[in-house]
């Protein structure tokens, strides 16, 4: 063997030395994104959405009833404190997060993720959908826990957490953050 060979074959070695499988990378991969998910709430490993908001301290507050709810008319509260204007709609159809008999009477914080742009008035009942943002035309399905549809938004509404007993229903937390607030308590 001479030196050029020598030296070919020390190259394939450290080649197969330094080569990571298939296998080897998608584990390494799945082990570096399962721990940083760990702390991400709703992942399993760290607390779930609504533990989070548990953990935030929010105060339980009675903000309407069951039967003075008409379908497609919201309802404006205040929630956790008097300047965060939220509503509350009976949307006629089931929705994540939903409370009554149709699970259909959900509550969100009406300002774009985006931008903050204001959507209290942009209700569209024959899509159960919040929007469209007169800034960026962001559009948010009701139904589906507020994600975003259409539009620059990124996050889906912050949504009030609901609890009913009996004919009342109370506010009891938030999933996301209000717009422009480090904290909504």
């Amino acid at each position: 063997m001479n030196s050029v060979e020598k030296n070919e074959s020390k190259s394939e070695g450290c080649l197969q030395k330094c080569l990571v499988s298939r296998r080897q990378f998608l584990f390494s991969g799945l082990a570096t994104a399962t721990v940083a998910l760990a702390g991400v709430p709703g992942f399993g490993f760290g607390i779930s959405m609504a533990e989070a908001a548990v953990l935030s301290k929010y105060p339980r507050k009675k903000i309407g009833s069951l039967r003075a709810l008409k379908t497609d008319v919201p309802v404006r509260f205040a929630y956790p404190t008097k300047d965060i204007e939220n509503m509350l709609v009976k949307l006629g159809a089931q929705a994540g997060g939903g409370v009554g008999p149709s699970k259909d009477v959900v509550a969100f914080n009406p300002v774009c993720t985006h931008m903050g742009g204001p959507l209290g008035e942009k209700y569209n009942a024959q899509y159960k959908i919040l929007g469209q943002c007169p800034f960026h035309q962001s559009t948010f399905d009701l139904t589906r826990h507020g994600m975003i549809v259409s539009g620059h938004g990124t996050e889906s509404l912050p949504q009030v957490l609901l609890e009913t007993e009996g004919d009342d229903i109370y506010a009891t937390g938030f999933i996301g953050l209000v717009y422009g607030r480090k904290s909504n308590v």
